[in-house]
């Protein structure tokens, strides 16, 4: 098979937050398909010393390798896009390094796909592109930004209306051009169909990696003055992420007067907003070294996005890891799992706080909602499994010939 050129907003390495996980387990897969070259970017130099562990990861079959720094800030992309007309998410990952190593990529003759991961990277795909193209959206971020739209105060309001028709544009653009488009779940997929009208639209869901996130494998344990008395309530996440800010605060409000716990908000980089809910009753824990020890000692584990889009790798995490978990319909949309056994799915505030208390009075169900979970992650979330489909991607009817 010829090569690969893989094309991240990110380094995808280490898997340690919800578009590096998809990131890495693509790269990996791919790169046991063929010899596999990168281009990415990195947020910062911490990020960017990433690149000595992934090459030991992959091995041999990881060839060229380009990765930078992304030094646009957003106010700065802001303008920019308002200047030439694009969407703002296109120019805050902009780089005519990056195209300049694309194009001596494929000058040299060995790139048989390029495969994009996340929809910023299209735009250093040539058209025509002489390779075969395979682009992965992940989400459809131009829905993503229209919800915001809904909600955000002026003038965000419109900020976000404005890369959501752009976005959009591009979006279709780019799939009409590519060989094939993936999308993390089914529903994604079918929304873009249905609102484009194209073809050649495939959905590759997330996996977990079952050995990691298992709770008999070995990993350090909370300390018992961190476990605290009383049931653990936990919400884990990027916590400067918008749905991830909005989910916490809206529990904290609404739903966590209704029921007993601790409150505890586990991700990195946790906003102001995230922050100044700290009391009594809810902990803020900031980044941890690994996210497991909460999820191991949490009596259940919340997931109430009320702005969501594809998978919630926190949600498979959590199953896999045999809590009990209370989701919004957005957290579990996508995810190919039973409501009522392998996890309870609650539509408002009531409703998720009536589940909570239901489960926390019955241990026993509890326990069996999250014995449910993790063997319906077993059964079907394998990452081998999730990703199987993508050789007859990159190189169609390669394995029959074989």
């Amino acid at each position: 098979m010829d090569d690969i050129l893989f094309l991240a907003h990110r380094i995808p390495f280490p898997p340690d937050r919800g578009d590096k996980i998809r990131s890495w387990h693509m790269l990996k897969h791919l790169a046991g398909l063929a010899r596999v070259h990168l281009a990415c970017f990195a947020d910062d130099r911490a990020d960017a010393a990433h690149l000595p562990a992934l090459r030991e990861a992959i091995g041999a079959a990881l060839g060229d390798v380009h990765i930078e720094i992304r030094r646009t800030g957003k106010a700065s992309a802001g303008l920019k896009a308002i200047a030439n007309g694009r969407p703002a998410s296109l120019t805050l990952f902009d780089s005519a390094a990056l195209r300049s190593f694309v194009r001596r990529s494929l000058a040299s003759g060995r790139i048989g796909t390029i495969f994009a991961y996340s929809g910023q990277m299209a735009q250093f795909v040539p058209d025509p592109c002489p390779a075969r193209f395979v682009m992965d959206f992940v989400d459809m971020d131009s829905a993503k930004f229209a919800a915001y739209s809904k909600t955000a105060p002026l003038p965000m309001r419109w900020v976000h209306a404005r890369e959501a028709e752009r976005l959009f544009a591009f979006e279709r653009a780019t799939a009409a051009r590519a060989d094939a488009s993936l999308f993390v779940s089914e529903a994604e997929a079918a929304l873009f169909r249905d609102r484009t009208g194209l073809a050649g639209i495939h959905a590759i869901s997330n996996g977990i990696d079952l050995g990691v996130f298992d709770p008999g494998a070995s990993f350090p344990r909370l300390a018992e003055a961190d476990r605290g008395a009383g049931p653990i309530l936990l919400f884990t996440g990027q916590m400067d992420y918008a749905p991830n800010v909005d989910a916490v605060t809206w529990f904290a409000r609404e739903i966590l007067p209704a029921i007993p716990g601790r409150f505890v908000i586990a991700g990195r980089n946790p906003a102001p907003t995230v922050r100044a809910l700290a009391g009594p009753r809810i902990e803020v824990t900031g980044a941890v070294s690994d996210m497991r020890s909460w999820l191991a000692e949490a009596d259940i584990v919340v997931a109430p996005l009320r702005i969501a889009r594809g998978i919630q790798n926190k949600v498979l995490e959590a199953m896999a890891m045999a809590r009990p978990v209370v989701a919004s319909p957005a957290a579990f949309e996508g995810i190919e799992a039973e409501p009522g056994r392998d996890l309870i799915v609650a539509d408002d505030a009531q409703r998720m706080a009536d589940a909570i208390n239901n489960l926390l009075v019955a241990p026993a169900r509890a326990f069996a909602v999250g014995a449910a979970a993790r063997a319906a992650m077993v059964r079907d979330y394998g990452w081998d499994r999730r990703l199987a489909p993508l050789a007859d991607l990159i190189a169609p009817g390669a394995r029959a010939a074989a």
